[in-house]
């Protein structure tokens, strides 16, 4: 009976609409990788849904203050598995020119650090900002600048590592959370003007030849320059097959393209491309509009968060989702380079789709744990 009482509890302060549209979504990319020619995708997503709904609930039944409590080891672990991957992992490399060492081999299978990295930014950015209200240092130029040098820490690692499309995702995601702590926007006017004014220095001296390749192949996908027709290859195939579903698509395991491997990375970075074909624009559509139920419930549990630790939590979720969507579907539809930036919840990949789920348990743990006016006396 206990057993029950505690379940009954769980499932009356839990979020059930917020968990309702992770099934669905759960659900939707599991259909999607089912009728690829292999089923290794989809296998590998299943087990990595399942530990993820299993990390959730688990992150759930722990406070997120006292997560943020122990925000020091949670940053020395995160740092830790940058340096080792740095060191010690596994290098991707490609016909296009990337040179990503961002993985670590554990037997037969292989994790990404960077995945959960940016759930531990999420608790340990957030413990900075709810700091610095408490303190009344969120207005100090020279604590903005901590922050900034906070947030460039694993910007600075994922790019030594050769992956800068995740380092995109931290800086969208310290966006997010500086702009939801109240961070006043003359800051943020100086950091794009810096940003501007660096732009030809990184070009010169940061970017990598294949990423000036990309960015300057994506708009123009019909060039006859030799080399960079192996660039636009991936885009124009992707556009092709979302094209050729038109508004129904051709129907699951129907869709000739997806199954002969016309479109590369389609079970990943282009899966979009894979619901184009099969499912037409209703389904290209169906997925926006989930992600984008997600995300406004994401902002709602962040209004009614009591306090900025737990709104920061839920704007980190929210800049990591909404900047994942608007760089994967832009480049699959030709509107933004290729970054290597994946679909969430719908790309395959067992460490991103795992803790993406633990980042939705953060966000759960803040609706379900509402911090009462004694609480926050005695933590101050």
């Amino acid at each position: 009976m206990r057993a029950l009482r505690s379940i009954g509890h769980y499932v009356k302060t839990t979020e059930k609409i917020y968990w309702l549209i992770a099934m669905f979504i759960s659900a939707y990319s599991l259909v999607l990788l089912k009728t690829l020619p292999t089923n290794n995708f989809f296998m590998t997503m299943l087990v990595a849904i399942l530990i993820g709904y299993a990390g959730a609930v688990i992150i759930t039944l722990i406070d997120y203050h006292d997560l943020a409590a122990i925000w020091y080891i949670i940053a020395g672990l995160c740092v830790f598995l940058m340096l080792y991957t740095l060191k010690f992992g596994e290098a991707v490399t490609n016909s296009g020119g990337v040179n990503a060492k961002a993985w670590i081999y554990l037997g037969k299978t292989s994790f990404q650090p960077s995945e959960l990295v940016k759930i531990g930014f999420m608790v340990t950015f957030a413990k900075h900002l709810s700091v610095l209200q408490d303190r009344g240092l969120l207005k100090s130029p020279l604590h903005i600048m901590l922050l900034a040098i906070h947030a460039l820490i694993p910007i600075g690692l994922t790019h030594l590592q050769g992956d800068d499309g995740a380092g995109i995702i931290f800086f969208c995601m310290f966006l997010a959370m500086a702009f939801g702590a109240g961070i006043q926007l003359r800051y943020f006017f100086a950091l794009f003007a810096v940003i501007g004014a660096a732009i030809p220095f990184a070009w010169k001296f940061v970017l990598a030849d294949y990423q000036k390749q990309r960015m300057l192949a994506a708009y123009q996908l019909d060039t006859t320059d030799d080399s960079l027709k192996a660039v636009v290859w991936q885009q124009n195939q992707a556009r092709t097959s979302i094209g050729s579903g038109g508004f129904w698509g051709r129907g699951l395991f129907n869709a000739p393209r997806v199954r002969d491997g016309m479109v590369p990375e389609k079970e990943s970075d282009m899966i979009f491309s894979t619901a184009g074909e099969e499912l037409g624009f209703i389904g290209c559509c169906l997925i926006i509009l989930l992600l984008l139920f997600l995300l406004w419930r994401t902002l709602r549990i962040a209004r009614k968060s009591p306090d900025l630790l737990g709104r920061s939590i839920c704007m980190g979720f929210f800049g990591m989702i909404a900047a994942q969507v608007i760089f994967n579907i832009g480049m699959c539809v030709d509107l933004l380079p290729v970054m290597g930036v994946t679909l969430p919840f719908f790309s395959a990949g067992g460490s991103s789709a795992a803790c993406l789920y633990f980042g939705f348990g953060l966000v759960q743990n803040v609706h379900m744990h509402p911090l009462s006016l004694t609480k926050v006396t005695v933590r101050r």
